[in-house]
């Protein structure tokens, strides 16, 4: 008998389910509107209620097929807030494909010595806790096949004096990370460790007020490099994007 040809498709992500946090501005919003783009089923979240309406309402006309775009309320750094997003998401019925942790937090640059224990724990709760809490609640309903990307920065390698909380906090979340990896390995769900470099958003007006942002990548690109990576063949192993301004260093 003559063998059957085997039809080759394309990676698609047209009507996957994705998570995204912190999705009404920078980063997370150009996330979810690349991945609106390519026909995904968005749920965004973040604190801020009225900015997720207005994304949630730019999203539905970015979508090709007019799929899915539902904005649900969430602080990240919240157990109950947490379960009470994860028991929406199950009642959409539909298996979580991507997990895009991306809600995190700034200070203003200060040394040790003088950095407050509240704007400490404030970012480690946001930055750390809160990826634990999400992505602890999401894995309920993600299967085979589904993959986790996590905004960590290149903070979270590097050293940036003034930013011992925001420093801290990467760190642990690329420890979590590399963990979690490893874990989720033998179930076939994917961990991509993303790891930006100066990126044109609001964080800096925490950060650095002064920063150079016309050296700065915008936060479509980093968006773009996400969507590439996650239509990557599922076999094919990516645990660590980092993207970098092509001007160097600020």
């Amino acid at each position: 008998m003559p063998k059957r040809k085997t039809i080759s498709r394309e990676p698609s992500l047209d009507g996957r389910l994705a998570l995204i946090t912190g999705a009404n501005r920078g980063i997370g919003l150009a996330i979810a509107r690349a991945l609106a783009r390519e026909g995904c089923n968005l749920v965004i979240t973040a604190r801020d209620q009225r900015a997720l309406a207005k994304a949630c309402t730019e999203l539905e006309d970015l979508q090709p097929k007019k799929g899915i775009v539902l904005a649900q309320a969430c602080d990240v750094r919240s157990p109950d807030s947490v379960d009470y997003l994860l028991t929406f998401i199950r009642g959409l019925r539909h298996p979580l494909d991507i997990l895009i942790n991306n809600a995190g937090i700034g200070h203003p640059n200060r040394n040790v010595v003088e950095l407050p224990y509240p704007t400490w724990m404030e970012v480690l709760d946001t930055n750390l806790n809160g990826l634990f809490l999400v992505t602890q609640a999401a894995l309920a309903v993600m299967k085979s096949g589904s993959t986790i990307v996590n905004n960590l920065s290149i903070a979270a390698e590097r050293i940036f004096p003034g930013s011992a909380a925001y420093n801290a906090s990467k760190h642990g979340a690329l420890g979590f990370t590399n963990t979690l990896r490893e874990e989720l390995r033998p179930k076939g769900i994917r961990v991509i460790a993303l790891m930006p470099g100066a990126t044109d958003t609001d964080i800096w007006n925490s950060l650095w007020p002064k920063a150079p942002r016309q050296k700065m990548m915008s936060a479509e690109t980093v968006a773009r490099t996400v969507v590439s990576a996650l239509l990557l063949p599922q076999n094919t192993t990516t645990e660590k994007i980092v993207v970098v301004p092509s001007v160097g260093t600020l």
